[in-house]
């Protein structure tokens, strides 16, 4: 059974944190400017514990942010971006694409099994996969469409009812699941952690799991705490709000 996409607005309270009146909205913000801020942000963080910033890569998180607000990034060079919604990326990103055909897409949100087939013809790498019936729906449309994007586990470490993503005990299970049952190539974790928790114990915890498992990418960390998922082991950091602008937030 399907979990609901319930946890798209505490992922934009956290993307928000810790204070959204210091970042001007989305469409007035200056776009290249807080994408060179995070870039010389993320190197420092990457410096600062000893790492390679060759080895941390950004998704810029352009959920909600209309195409022509996303121009600028592309035209200062960024070419990896995260959406949350199949249906708003159907709609902006194949356009943008045609223009900059070196982007890559990531689905950063949840995803239904009945969008898996829309989700495989359209991203790049998936962070979202939870779930056995998710499984199943995307190795169908592999083998169907001959894509084959790259596939992250998400891990629910604060196991939270609201949230999606798989507990880490269960981990170990549906990921010989994918492998054995349904034939896939798991490349990696995502994580978001509770936004009243500090953050560094759950990217500990991803870590060390992605560790056991040789995966080699970890999809950790957002606008308020990148520099701390870098410093334990983050491959790719998901920043929105430094980047475009503070979203409107949901009723």
């Amino acid at each position: 059974m399907d979990t609901p996409e319930t946890d798209t607005q505490e992922t934009e309270a956290q993307e928000a944190a810790p204070s959204p009146a210091a970042r001007p909205p989305v469409g007035e913000a200056d776009v290249a400017a807080g994408l060179a801020e995070v870039k010389a942000g993320i190197v420092q963080a990457a410096e600062d514990c000893g790492r390679d910033p060759a080895g941390v890569h950004l998704v810029a998180v352009s959920k909600t942010v209309p195409a022509e607000t996303i121009l600028p990034a592309l035209e200062a060079g960024q070419r990896l971006f995260g959406e949350n919604y199949v249906q708003e990326s159907k709609a902006k990103w194949p356009a943008l694409k045609a223009r900059y055909p070196d982007v890559e897409l990531h689905l950063v949100g949840p995803l239904q099994s009945n969008k898996a087939r829309e989700a495989v013809e359209l991203f790049d790498v998936i962070h979202s996969l939870d779930r056995l019936s998710l499984a199943a729906a995307l190795a169908k449309e592999i083998a169907r469409t001959g894509r084959t994007p790259k596939l992250l586990i998400q891990v629910n470490t604060g196991e939270e009812p609201q949230k999606g993503g798989v507990a880490p005990d269960q981990v170990d299970a549906l990921l010989a699941e994918c492998r054995d049952t349904h034939g896939l190539a798991i490349q990696g974790l995502m994580c978001v952690p509770p936004v009243e928790d500090p953050p560094s114990a759950h990217f500990a915890l991803l870590a060390r799991i992605a560790e056991r498992h040789n995966l080699p990418i970890l999809s950790m960390g957002m606008s308020a705490d990148y520099p701390a998922a870098i410093q334990l082991g983050a491959t790719h950091v998901r920043v929105g709000t430094a980047i475009f602008g503070a979203r409107a937030r949901k009723d």
